[in-house]
């Protein structure tokens, strides 16, 4: 089974603490605008506040003078305020150049006015009657600098301390979640475990009382399943294997006999020397399956072998058989590690390599090359290349079904299925690389 690697974001735990950090910088950013929309109201309000002080001081001074009208003087006021009389000329006071307008604009106004220049100033006039009955309009402004230099710290500190809280927020959600799934990764490499190693194993928490307990007893339910089905299979193999090897056996003792006995025929003897090979590489394959169907999980430590004495017994054995149609196949062994050898029993890498080989024999029309190399995965992989026909193009997964044949084959569709069936029976598979023509096929086998 092939695994992959996957990212923060595709597993359950990844998506809480990202949602987490979602949530919190969303809140965090609308936190934000409140806040700013909160300072500056109250940075706009005391602005207007400290103008309206301003403005009421100076009408002080000019209502407490002792003289007829508008007694006051330039000296007598800050830069920025200027009185004005009724008729709107200035008194006293200088309006800076930039708010001259504005200053000509409200001089003449008879209701309290605010106004506001941009974002440099925010002015104010205000009209007054002075104790001695003089009208006038005091006009001055504020700065905004200072007011908007505030605002901009806020929203500095207010992002530094939304990016600390999102922050904060997906570490504690990463650690809380960490916490709360340890239970759950430990029931899944568990299961897994005892799945490929111990069918017998279950966790045995009771009866459900939570989500963690549910879990366990579900999985023991599925190991129940599973390990049921796998008892079904290993009697039906071993029915199966009862059945066939009680004919063979009495085919392969009735052509023994008949071999001792003198006086036959050198073509009966000759087919009778073929039926007691051809049975004892039948009760030998019988022998593998079965192992492979009761013991796939102990195979890949049961023992080595060297790749060489493998690829050397099946093309000796498949060149004594007479495989290869009507012409002459030469089959060309290259291994490039010297001593190379398979984490698998001499027998299974024999049964897995010995139908793909046939194979390419049966299709070839004049060459079959076996290349074995070590690949950088810990696998050794056997390339087994034949300048044949190829495989049509729907048949690249079909061919490995059971019953199903190559194009043009004869065969009982069964020795690619079983060929992959007993090489992933060892942690290794077998696959079609390159349709062809030439037709490519390789086997994969753990190394030891």
């Amino acid at each position: 089974m092939k695994r992959s690697r996957t990212g923060m974001t595709s597993s359950f735990r990844g998506q809480i603490v990202i949602l987490t950090a979602c949530v919190t910088a969303f809140a965090m950013i609308a936190l934000t605008i409140v806040l700013q929309l909160i300072l500056a109201d109250l940075s706009r309000t005391n602005v207007d506040t400290v103008l309206e002080d301003r403005a009421d001081a100076v009408v002080s001074t000019v209502s407490d003078a002792d003289s007829q009208g508008l007694a006051v003087t330039s000296a007598e006021l800050d830069t920025g305020v200027v009185v004005y009389d009724a008729q709107g000329a200035s008194v006293a006071g200088v309006a800076s150049s930039p708010l001259a307008d504005i200053y000509d604009e409200l001089s003449t106004t008879d209701t309290t006015t605010y106004r506001t220049a941009g974002d440099t100033a925010r002015v104010l006039a205000l009209p007054f009657l002075s104790d001695a009955g003089d009208q006038g309009v005091v006009v001055l402004s504020e700065r905004l600098g200072p007011y908007e230099a505030a605002e901009r710290y806020a929203l500095i500190v207010s992002l530094i301390t939304g990016a600390l809280a999102t922050a904060a927020a997906a570490a504690i959600a990463a650690w809380v979640t960490t916490r709360a799934l340890r239970p759950v990764s430990v029931l899944a490499r568990t299961a897994t475990d005892w799945s490929e190693h111990d069918l017998s194993r279950r966790f045995e928490l009771g009866a459900p009382t939570n989500e963690i307990t549910a879990l366990a007893a579900t999985l023991d339910t599925l190991l129940d399943k599973v390990s049921a089905a796998i008892h079904t299979e290993q009697r039906l193999t071993a029915d199966l294997a009862h059945e066939l090897r009680t004919p063979l056996t009495a085919v392969q003792g009735a052509a023994d006999l008949a071999l001792l006995q003198g006086g036959l025929p050198p073509h009966a003897h000759e087919s009778l020397e073929e039926i007691s090979a051809a049975s004892h590489r039948m009760a030998a394959t019988i022998t593998t399956l079965l192992d492979v169907a009761r013991n796939a999980d102990t195979l890949r430590q049961a023992a080595t072998c060297s790749i060489a004495a493998v690829v050397d017994d099946v093309t000796s054995t498949l060149a004594a058989d007479g495989q290869g149609v009507d012409v002459e196949v030469e089959v060309e062994v290259e291994v490039d590690v010297v001593d190379l050898q398979v984490a698998a029993p001499h027998s299974v890498a024999v049964r897995a390599l010995a139908p793909v080989l046939a194979n390419a024999l049966r299709f070839a029309d004049s060459r079959v090359t076996v290349t074995v190399a070590a690949s950088t995965t810990g696998m050794i992989d056997v390339v087994v290349e034949d300048d044949g026909p190829g495989v049509s193009g729907g048949d690249c997964e079909e061919i490995f079904e059971p019953g199903v044949s190559s194009t043009g084959g004869s065969g009982a569709g069964l020795g690619l299925s079983i060929s992959r069936r007993v090489a992933r029976s060892v942690g290794g598979d077998l696959e079609l690389t390159d349709a062809g023509p030439p037709t490519r096929f390789a086997l994969r086998l753990p190394l030891a």
